[in-house]
């Protein structure tokens, strides 16, 4: 059989919405025909599991840069992927490095997360580091591909690659089990028939999700009618969100389940999903809400709402830290409720065959005629080994 065998690199594997995304990507390529290795930097991890059996999954344990990259130039030259598809600025310059040292002939792909606001937030030393760090991965990698036109604007103002050559490739969101995955009962006493309606938040605790906006919008809210928040995920800022909660006299209607590596119940049966981000690559919680029917609420923020949400036809936009603003758009949400086909409707090219076959194309273009690929199964690796 001749295909074309591609290596997603994900070294720093988390659990955010890109390591969810590069999954599905993984899933969906196999689907369509190519050799998938997925090789991470971590024992286990969140969604690994979802890895389909036509992955090959290659596990490497947290180790420094330096051994990483050496681990990673072994397998280059002893697998010789046509394509090495790497997440995240630091995993480009790796892969890069590693291709050097290995001498193997593979074409490197970059898919960048958040590129403007990154560099907006950082102080002035740190923004003229991380700025080098990525126009040489962007200038080092054969191709960029961005999952929004927005994030390809940035690379463009970034690394000076015409905008025109950096492809757009929308997020694998919508997966043919997520109606399975949406079905499972959500398992929260807020989420039964006859709650008051529940808003949804769902993201990393981080400054740049400002759920503080949230819930400030949230008490403003609820001054008007009864509701309650639920805030999934996890981090840093949590005690701080809590605090704000009890300062504000609204805690007793707000829960922090914690992070779920299957959100889809929750936002299945939420009244409303709000994004309150200050950035985004591409908001993939809006996407996912909006696929399974729920109407969502997002802040007009750098650089995917407005285009997943065109322009403010398919939910409201608001400004950016505007609580009463986001208030507003909450209210007239739960009392006008859009129709949830035409929310499905909306992203439909955010699905997962429409990502494997847009990536298949711009890879297959990129590389040209391959060679006959090892599809054969490969023992599994074992642990520090690539």
């Amino acid at each position: 059989m001749s295909s074309l065998l591609l290596t997603i690199f994900a070294p720093t594997f988390g659990e955010g919405g890109m390591e969810r995304m590069l999954v599905n990507m993984a899933n969906g390529l196999t689907e369509a025909g190519l050799g998938v290795d997925f090789w991470v930097g971590r024992e286990d991890g969140p969604f690994l599991e979802r890895l389909g059996p036509a992955v090959r999954l290659l596990r490497h344990p947290r180790t420094s840069t330096r051994r990483r990259t050496a681990a990673f130039a072994g397998y280059l030259a002893e697998r010789r992927p046509d394509v090495v598809l790497a997440a995240k600025d630091p995993a480009v310059l790796m892969a890069l490095e590693a291709r050097r040292l290995s001498g193997a002939p593979c074409a490197v792909v970059a898919r960048p997360g958040s590129v403007s606001q990154r560099l907006q937030r950082r102080p002035a030393l740190l923004r003229w580091r991380d700025l080098r760090v990525m126009r040489r991965a962007y200038r080092g990698a054969d191709l960029v591909v961005a999952n929004s036109e927005g994030l390809a604007r940035d690379v463009e103002a970034v690394s000076g690659i015409p905008v025109a050559s950096v492809p757009v490739v929308r997020n694998p969101v919508v997966t043919p089990d997520l109606e399975a995955l949406a079905a499972v009962p959500p398992g929260h006493a807020w989420l039964a028939t006859g709650q008051p309606p529940v808003v949804l938040g769902v993201g990393a605790f981080r400054r740049g999700k400002d759920f503080e906006t949230l819930l400030r919008a949230f008490a403003l809210a609820r001054a008007t009618r009864p509701m309650r928040l639920v805030l999934l995920g996890r981090g840093r800022r949590e005690e701080t969100l809590r605090r704000l909660a009890r300062g504000l006299g609204v805690s007793a209607d707000v829960a922090f389940p914690g992070f779920l590596e299957n959100p889809y119940p929750f936002m299945r049966a939420a009244a409303v999903l709000v994004l309150s981000s200050r950035w985004e690559g591409s908001p993939n919680v809006l996407t996912e809400a909006l696929a399974l029917g729920t109407p969502v609420v997002s802040t007009d923020c750098p650089s995917g709402p407005r285009e997943v949400l065109q322009d403010g036809r398919v939910g409201p936009l608001v400004p950016m830290g505007d609580a009463q603003a986001m208030a507003r758009a909450i209210l007239d949400t739960l009392a006008h409720r859009p129709d949830p086909a035409r929310l499905r409707a909306a992203v439909a090219e955010y699905s997962r065959a429409e990502n494997a076959r847009r990536y298949s194309e711009l890879l297959r273009r990129l590389v040209g005629p391959v060679r006959p690929v090892r599809l054969s199964p490969a023992p599994a690796p074992t642990a520090g080994t690539p």
